[in-house]
């Protein structure tokens, strides 16, 4: 039980600190793209002349909010799970049936990971966007087109994240087998809007 709970404190610790980042990268990530859509609105509808580069950050920002977040949904227990049958086998059943299953998530989510870097590295990551371009000189006298490859990096961040957070899991419901869920700290819970992170 000690060597895993010497390999879980600095992971969760790590996953915490990492997470806690995330999430504020990602609330950004999604004002901004609440920001761009509330632009595409006015100019589309008011004005009656639709700006081409509004649905594109848009995507963008939602890509990295997903990404970012999704980690720490995981980590929370967010995600939509029916858990039913695991509460009503025994104990020891359950926890065996959680932990072939997170190593089954480990096993999807490295594949996931391989193709993420294939679409970051590979021939779509050389695209550029159609419409976004980011100034390359301090007077904004030239710009360049964002390349494809930094919204699909969404992907791989995201996934590498998921990972992390996937084997914290697993070491957390190995420990938990054998009686050491006391000896854990507690995954944080979310908190509500208007509180402190």
């Amino acid at each position: 039980m000690g060597p895993l709970l010497a390999v879980l404190t600095p992971i969760s610790h790590v996953n915490e600190h990492m997470l806690r980042l995330g999430r504020s990268i990602g609330a950004v990530a999604m004002a901004l793209m609440v920001v761009a859509i509330l632009i595409q609105v006015f100019f589309r509808y008011i004005l009656n002349n639709a700006l081409p580069w509004p649905d594109e950050a848009a995507r963008f920002f939602m890509l990295w909010m997903t990404g970012l977040m999704a980690p720490t949904a995981f980590r929370r227990g967010g995600f939509v799970a029916i858990d039913m049958l695991l509460v009503a086998l025994p104990r020891v059943l359950g926890s065996v049936i959680n932990i072939c299953l997170l190593l089954l998530s480990l096993l999807v989510l490295v594949v996931a990971s391989n193709i993420g870097y294939n679409e970051v590295t590979g021939f779509g990551g050389r695209f550029t966007t159609a419409a976004l371009y980011i100034p390359t000189a301090l007077d904004f006298s030239e710009y360049m087109r964002v390349p494809r490859s930094w919204m699909m990096a969404s992907l791989l961040v995201g996934v590498w994240m998921l990972v992390s957070v996937n084997v914290e899991l697993i070491l957390r419901a190995i420990i938990a087998l054998f009686g050491g869920k006391d000896r854990m700290t507690p995954i944080p819970e979310a908190v509500s809007i208007g509180g402190s992170d």
